[in-house]
């Protein structure tokens, strides 16, 4: 990953249109949206509220009353793999979508409209990656950045760099730069000077159960004291903390198995 604190402003400075491909939403789809709600409540102090229900039962997660994130519910008869999507702002979710086709990618949902929210569909990359397109009404995404319990950043974990980060350049209108490391596949999408999301590509040592998919980073303000908190809670530690040169790191799973990841930004 790269600087995150350089992709979005400061404590309630967020609740602003963005301009088209920045992050402004992430979303989690689940078998079991109560238990989901009591874990991610007790983890990071969220409170949730019903948002639209174009896709099934849905509520938006609250901290300190502002929007954060959303969670979902998967159809019964589905067992699809439960996992953190980010949305990227679109002004126009049909051009976006058929972009998507002509550069490789599927549109699997949508474009359709979440009442008077906004528009949205979820799209893959030519890897096989799922994310969203929002194009916002009255809902704008996340209205708070910046304090533990929001999400600072997100990355895409696939087989290479190349491929993708053109199709999302392509789509999106971000700059991908590539980093110098040798030996790193690593690519840094860029919006308007500003780093946006990171690409990273990990060849074979991809999870084969998951394929490429994104990963969404939570700041917290210790990540040993809450990955201890997310066990307790039945979580998983997938990657025990670790220092880097953005802050302390730890991946983890959710109870159904949602991965994601807990960063203590260093300041």
């Amino acid at each position: 990953m790269t600087d995150a604190r350089g992709s979005d402003s400061r404590f309630g400075e967020t609740n602003a249109r963005r301009a088209p491909g920045t992050p402004c939403w992430v979303s989690l789809m689940v078998h079991g949206p109560a238990a989901t709600h009591d874990f991610y409540g007790a983890l990071f102090g969220w409170e949730f509220r019903p948002g639209p229900q174009q896709l099934g039962p849905y509520a938006r997660a609250l901290l300190v009353g502002r929007e954060v994130a959303g969670i979902g519910q998967l159809p019964p008869d589905r067992q699809l793999p439960t996992a953190w999507t980010p949305y990227f702002a679109s002004d126009d979710v049909n051009r976006t979508a058929e972009t998507v086709r002509l550069c490789g990618g599927t549109v699997g949902v949508g474009p359709l409209d979440a009442g008077e929210a906004g528009r949205m569909a979820l799209g893959s990359d030519p890897a096989g990656a799922v994310f969203g397109i929002w194009q916002a009404a009255a809902h704008l995404g996340t209205a708070v950045a910046g304090v533990p319990g929001t999400p600072v950043w997100n990355e895409l974990l696939t087989y290479e760099t190349a491929r993708v980060a053109k199709f999302y350049e392509t789509v999106f209108g971000f700059e991908p730069v590539p980093d110098a490391s040798p030996g790193r596949d690593y690519v840094t999408l860029h919006l308007d000077g500003r780093p946006v999301a990171g690409i990273h590509g990990t060849g074979e040592a991809l999870p084969r159960d998951r394929g490429p998919h994104w990963m969404t980073y939570f700041e917290v303000a210790d990540t040993d004291e809450s990955a201890a908190r997310l066990v307790e809670l039945g979580g998983h530690v997938l990657s025990p903390a670790d220092d880097t040169p953005h802050g302390r790191v730890a991946t983890v799973a959710d109870p159904e198995g949602a991965r994601f990841a807990l960063l203590a930004v260093r300041h």
